[in-house]
């Protein structure tokens, strides 16, 4: 009887330690499990100053977020979509042409909640600590942003390939559209994180450049940011 105890004892320690071994397995794999996000619209009106009416809109954000394969707490990876229309109307609307420039801007321990959709003119570089306007984009196919701790950086999304008048490639950051409507979309655009050890952050906008007759101007249209983790 003391041996069918014993043998009864050991069957019950053996479960209990199978048993947190897979409790321990489940965990670390909702741990690694991506996770999906989708962020609300955002539309804007501005009127520019001849009276030609710009309306903007970014519809369909959604992000998807997972850490990397090695499970490193500086890395992440995100798979981002949505996408941008642009209407102007008004007096300037049969002259009117469309540059759009969408991209994201993916902040580590930085304010990025404050960039504001009321900005426009240019897109010249501001850094204070209420946040970060992005810069004009140095083009290329490097994908992964390495951004350090009270960093903030842009990842512009456009590189369109076409010849020149002699042939030759080049490559445009900001396709023109003649007309008064305008859009682009993009689907599961991928790029990958390195670096940010702390909270990091990502916000989605894109520059509409509109030229009429009377003039030129740069609107920003911003998405809400969210949390990478």
């Amino acid at each position: 009887m003391i041996c069918g105890k014993s043998v009864r004892r050991g069957r019950v320690i053996a479960l209990l330690a199978a048993m947190t071994v897979g409790l321990g397995l489940s965990a670390s794999g909702a741990a690694n499990a991506d996770t999906f996000m989708r962020q609300p619209n955002t539309v804007i009106t501005r009127t520019l100053g001849d009276g030609t009416v710009v309306h903007m809109s970014l519809l369909n954000q959604s992000a998807k977020i997972n850490g990397s394969m090695g499970a490193t707490p500086l890395h992440r990876n995100v798979w981002a979509s949505a996408r941008v229309v642009v209407d102007v109307s008004g007096p300037g609307a049969s002259s009117a042409s469309i540059q759009l420039n969408p991209g994201y801007v993916v902040g580590c321990q930085v304010d990025i909640a404050s960039l504001s959709n009321d900005d426009s003119g240019s897109e010249n570089p501001s850094v204070s600590s209420t946040g970060v306007t992005p810069a004009v984009p140095t083009i290329g196919t490097t994908e992964t942003l390495t951004v350090a701790p009270g960093q903030a950086v842009t990842k512009y999304l456009l590189d369109i390939e076409q010849p020149d008048d002699y042939g030759n490639e080049i490559h445009k950051a900001h396709p023109t559209v003649q007309g008064h409507h305008a859009s682009v979309s993009w689907t599961d655009e991928t790029f990958a994180v390195d670096g940010c050890g702390g909270y990091a952050q990502a916000r989605a906008f894109t520059f509409a450049d509109v030229s009429t007759d009377a003039g030129e101007s740069i609107i920003s249209v911003w998405g809400a940011p969210f949390s990478m983790g």
